[in-house]
């Protein structure tokens, strides 16, 4: 089979993908060439790994029989554009990674580590030792985390947050379905209970995909439902959260934190190297990351695992694995 792949990350496990060599595949690595030349070479390719598929892509591909995404969320593929008979699959291993990351940023958070970072690098030694002003940090222990989503990642961060002795509780879309292997959860609930949630956290956890569903899922509204001291996280989708709406909720001490691991753009979109438009880069309350929350050796190599797996069970014929969308032949 002829196999395109554009995503700059699994590029690097190009030994995993093609197996040493070895797999009898005509592979074409585009990472980085312009979507023009990309679609130059579509034409006979059969499978097209990528983290973006746009309609432009999809339509230059008559004999795509899948698409294989680098990542757990589709919103960057043009599914509608695709042929009825291409299959789309994606691929996770990232919960692990994530969930470590939620709990590093809101023990920083909780500890202040962003505030005493800046102040000591400027020269200010601020320390309850010195000055009864300063306020003393917390432990996660005894807290609560509200879930919103009990995906992969949140089922991840749920057992992480049960190890050091959180309270955990989620809202997700279908409250019935059955929670992840090996969390404990004291309740459940829908969506529509997002405000109760929200009230009751000292941590809230945004791990849910976007949609037309969940775009502005966080507002104004919900940031003031906030505990004055709970601690955002955000490591699904940056316009989950309306921006303004957080930016003076976190610049005005509404609530005590926020980890912005996504934003509300991205280099590629003109933005140079910010994703945001408010200068979250001057509050002392904020952890931020270009979104690299799952970005660890350990998420890749699995996920190039996946896709060489399936490229194998496409050639030999076999059911595919993380079916997002199963191809209709006509």
């Amino acid at each position: 089979m002829r196999i395109v792949l554009t995503d700059p990350i699994i590029d690097r496990f190009r030994d995993v993908l093609t197996r040493g060599g070895s797999d009898g595949h005509d592979w074409e690595f585009l990472v980085g060439r312009p979507d023009e030349e990309v679609i130059s070479r579509l034409g006979d390719a059969e499978v097209l790994v990528a983290s973006r598929v746009s309609a432009e892509m999809a339509g230059a591909a008559p004999a795509l029989r899948l698409v294989h995404v680098t990542g757990a969320g589709v919103d960057r593929v043009a599914l509608d554009a695709l042929a009825p008979a291409v299959h789309v699959c994606n691929t996770f291993h990232h919960g692990r990674s994530i969930a470590e990351y939620v709990v590093m940023a809101a023990i920083m958070l909780f500890r202040r580590v962003p505030r005493a970072d800046r102040s000591l690098r400027a020269g200010r030694w601020e320390s309850v030792a010195l000055d009864p002003a300063v306020p003393l940090g917390g432990t996660l222990a005894g807290r609560t985390v509200g879930l919103v989503g009990m995906g992969e990642i949140g089922g991840a961060v749920a057992r992480a947050a049960s190890a050091l002795g959180m309270r955990v509780r989620a809202v997700r879309r279908d409250p019935g379905a059955p929670v992840p292997p090996g969390v404990v959860v004291d309740r459940v609930d829908g969506q529509d209970r997002l405000p109760d949630l929200l009230a009751s956290s000292d941590l809230v956890v945004l791990t849910v995909p976007l949609s037309a569903e969940t775009r502005g899922l966080v507002g104004a509204a919900e940031l003031a439902a906030m505990r004055p001291d709970a601690v955002l996280v955000n490591v699904s989708r940056g316009p989950i959260i309306d921006e303004d709406a957080l930016y003076e909720a976190l610049a005005e001490r509404r609530i005590g934190g926020a980890a912005l691991d996504v934003w509300w753009g991205h280099p590629k979109d003109g933005l140079g190297a910010r994703g945001y438009s408010r200068p979250f880069d001057a509050l002392d309350n904020v952890v931020m990351t270009p979104h690299h929350s799952g970005h660890t050796l350990e998420t890749f190599a699995g996920r190039a695992r996946d896709i060489a797996a399936n490229i194998g069970r496409l050639s030999s014929g076999h059911p595919l694995e993380n079916v997002v969308r199963a191809g209709v032949r006509p």
